[in-house]
């Protein structure tokens, strides 16, 4: 299940278009990728990209390139295993460094180091990213709630690496 639908994916659009021109420049995606803690220089977002401005149709591509990747590589269980033999250490890599970049966001949003997101944690962090309204207020709880695995109203970093990467438990 994915936690961000068309009309959540819009909004975060035309919230990250500062300038209004329908475009989504490097420059206004390296904003919010500051904000959550990654860091890019412009030139590595542009190989990443492939371009230097994106549309929302383009930026709908690339978050659904961006989630097919997360989840085949989540759920590939085991059936290209000749091809992680040729690239193991490359793997193990992407791995660590796939890991390394989800402790890097949980800590973002787990704002009082308790290795927990509360819903108003995750409120929080959204407002600050400029993402954030009254009615996503009601979005945050009803998020936490999808991935909350053991019900304790908490995301813990397993239950938040699964959200990221788009799987179930």
């Amino acid at each position: 299940m994915c936690p961000l639908n068309s009309a959540d994916l819009h909004r975060i659009f035309t919230k990250l278009d500062k300038n209004g021109d329908n475009l989504l420049s490097l420059e206004e995606l390296n904003w919010l990728l500051e904000k959550i803690g990654v860091h890019y220089s412009l030139k590595e977002l542009e190989s990443l990209v492939g371009k230097r401005t994106l549309d929302y149709n383009q930026f709908l591509f690339f978050w659904g390139s961006i989630s097919k990747r997360n989840s085949s590589s989540s759920s590939n269980n085991g059936s290209d295993h000749e091809q992680e033999n040729d690239d193991d250490q490359t793997g193990v890599v992407d791995d660590v460094d796939e890991e390394s970049d989800l402790a890097k966001a949980f800590n973002v949003f787990d704002m009082n180091g308790d290795g927990f997101i509360t819903s108003e944690e995750l409120q929080n962090v959204l407002s600050r990213l400029g993402l954030w309204d009254e009615k996503s207020g009601k979005d945050c709880k009803r998020m936490i709630c999808a991935y909350d695995t053991n019900l304790d109203g908490v995301l813990d970093f397993e239950e938040f690496k699964n959200m990221m990467l788009q799987t179930s438990s």
